[in-house]
């Protein structure tokens, strides 16, 4: 007896999905032989009369993850019309999530891939930010989306974070008056620079339970309010010169300073840079 075998696996996406269901059901037969064979991003009625009239001439079947419904219904059509067993492992989850949720699915290719393709990018993008956190490395000034500047405690760290959950690279950059900015700053299209500032007196309250929370002194100079006045001053010449946009964050939490970027970006750059 032939215990020879070959599954076709077509696919509107990359086909993954269908060759690792494949090899895990041949495995439980253990033919003599058998070989699968992967047709991906089938968009169109003539490439599956192709897949059929290569399959017709052997012993095979066809599994599928066509969620277009067009193309779906083509495969069963031409199951029947070779005699071909065809399988279809996207509708029967489809039809139970449809019967759940009470709405049809989008039924559109590649979605899966859309997401992968998203989360990486979200991934890349907080990596940027604690790479290019706190002014660690100014090279990151140039190649970041967003670029945010300011005195400490002024939220430029979870500002980075949730802007970089939003896909944004974003690079931090503190305004120390000791310290010269960087003159990558100067370089960076001022559309893509955010001067952050804060009320004084918010500052020192932010920074008395910051040195309190590390077991110092609430005395300190960095949480003093004439510190802080000069600190201030010094970054908004900064902020100035770089022709930034200049958001006071001092009653704003971290979501609605983040809009008011995402919400400047969208109009300078246009809905592509959103992720």
């Amino acid at each position: 007896m032939d215990n020879n075998i070959t599954i076709y696996v077509l696919s509107d996406s990359i086909g993954e999905t269908g060759e690792q269901v494949a090899k895990a059901s041949v495995s439980q037969f253990n033919p003599e032989k058998y070989e699968i064979r992967r047709f991906p991003y089938i968009t169109d009625e003539e490439h599956i009369v192709e897949v059929f009239e290569e399959a017709k001439s052997e012993r095979s079947i066809i599994i599928y993850t066509v969620v277009i419904e067009k193309l779906r219904k083509f495969i069963m059509n031409m199951g029947n019309k070779f005699n071909i067993p065809v399988v279809d492992l996207m509708s029967p989850t489809l039809d139970a999530l449809e019967n759940v949720l009470g709405y049809e699915p989008k039924r559109e290719s590649g979605l899966i891939r859309k997401l992968d393709e998203k989360y990486f990018r979200k991934v890349e993008a907080v990596e940027f930010a604690v790479r290019y956190d706190d002014g660690k490395d100014t090279r990151g000034i140039k190649k970041a989306d967003i670029v945010l500047v300011g005195v400490s405690r002024t939220s430029k760290t979870p500002l980075s974070m949730y802007l970089a959950h939003k896909y944004f690279k974003v690079a931090n950059v503190p305004l120390v008056p000791e310290v010269a900015a960087p003159e990558e700053l100067f370089k960076k299209d001022a559309n893509r620079v955010f001067g952050l500032i804060a009320n004084p007196f918010k500052l020192n309250e932010i920074r008395q339970e910051r040195l309190r929370s590390l077991g110092l002194s609430n005395n300190a100079n960095y949480a003093s309010i004439e510190r802080i006045n000069l600190e201030l001053e010094y970054s908004k010449k900064i902020m100035e010169k770089l022709n930034c946009k200049v958001i006071d964050v001092s009653s704003k939490a971290v979501e609605e300073t983040a809009g008011i970027i995402i919400s400047r970006m969208k109009n300078n750059f246009g809905n592509e840079i959103l992720g």
